[in-house]
């Protein structure tokens, strides 16, 4: 008994647990002699052993983890809602460079649609207010975490002192973590699918700006939930109906029959931040937020 170390045995949770963790394990393993077979791949520990972790058999156990830290690390922080926010990483905010634009059109064009990152940051700052209300465990401002209206997402929340998420992606271009996201709440997803989820799996409402594929998958995404009935009918409010209507004719899916008529009214279309912001209080100033309605599902 003499040579043992004392250590505390409860657990954050306070559940008590004489055995060894993990952590202490994997110092242990690293403070052995360098010889030929600690040296060994086949030596490490396998939960910390890259290489075998990226293996393709992995696969399953990759999403697994995916899905796991964010959502463990949400729940320590006490998040229980969020405000997403979808939009163009190649909106430049007012006054800056539209960096993204290849010919003169698409300047002009990328130039204009500045007002949407004014929006954003706008709208981002009305919700953190809000969230502040609760310790900012509700509604708290959701992005992709990288440039464009996702930047101007965080940049709202962190104008009013208020934390935000980031839900970063692996890509070849675009996408580092944008200095306003808070830190803590900075993630880093290798898998579309379960980042989507983890974008969804908190939101009280969900908003989308002008943008590109990647936008206009998020928004087909989320829509598709709530028609399906698999996503309660949360406010899905569209910033800029003229944009929106010039690459998506809604109202022609439904004349042609492949959407019912009344899916067309899952989208609310608004220019202004505050506009959105109305629609998701009094929204839920008349529907408890334990009990949104759901979709049918039938098609």
């Amino acid at each position: 008994m003499a040579r043992m170390k004392k250590r505390n045995l409860r657990r954050k949770d306070g559940v008590w647990d004489p055995l060894v963790d993990s952590e202490q394990a994997r110092h242990r393993a690293a403070g052995v002699p360098q010889t030929p077979q600690s040296m060994s791949p086949a030596y490490r520990l396998a939960y910390a052993d890259d290489d075998f972790l990226t293996r393709e058999e992995l696969r399953p156990i990759r999403l697994q983890l995916e899905l796991l830290k964010p959502e463990m690390m949400l729940a320590e922080r006490g998040i229980q809602s969020t405000v997403v926010m979808f939009g163009g990483a190649r909106i430049p905010e007012p006054g800056g460079d539209a960096w993204a634009a290849k010919n003169d059109i698409q300047r002009k064009n990328l130039t204009a649609a500045s007002i949407y990152y004014d929006e954003a940051r706008k709208f981002a700052k009305l919700c953190s207010l809000h969230s502040a209300q609760s310790g900012y465990k509700e509604y708290v401002v959701t992005t992709g975490g990288g440039p464009g209206v996702m930047e101007a997402g965080n940049r709202g929340a962190d104008d009013v002192g208020a934390p935000s998420i980031g839900l970063n992606i692996v890509l070849p271009h675009e996408q580092a973590p944008n200095r306003y996201v808070t830190p803590e709440l900075s993630f880093n997803f290798h898998y579309f699918a379960i980042r989507k989820m983890h974008f969804l799996v908190r939101a009280k409402a969900v908003t989308v700006f002008p943008g590109g594929f990647g936008t206009l998958d998020e928004l087909f995404e989320t829509i598709t939930l709530m028609q399906t009935g698999r996503m309660a009918l949360v406010p899905l409010i569209l910033f800029g109906e003229k944009f929106w209507r010039t690459v998506v004719n809604f109202d022609a899916l439904a004349e042609f029959g492949t959407i019912a008529p009344d899916d067309v009214d899952l989208i609310q279309f608004v220019e202004t931040a505050d506009e959105a912001w109305e629609i998701i209080s009094k929204f839920y100033e008349t529907v408890d937020p334990a009990s949104v309605p759901m979709a049918s599902g039938q098609r």
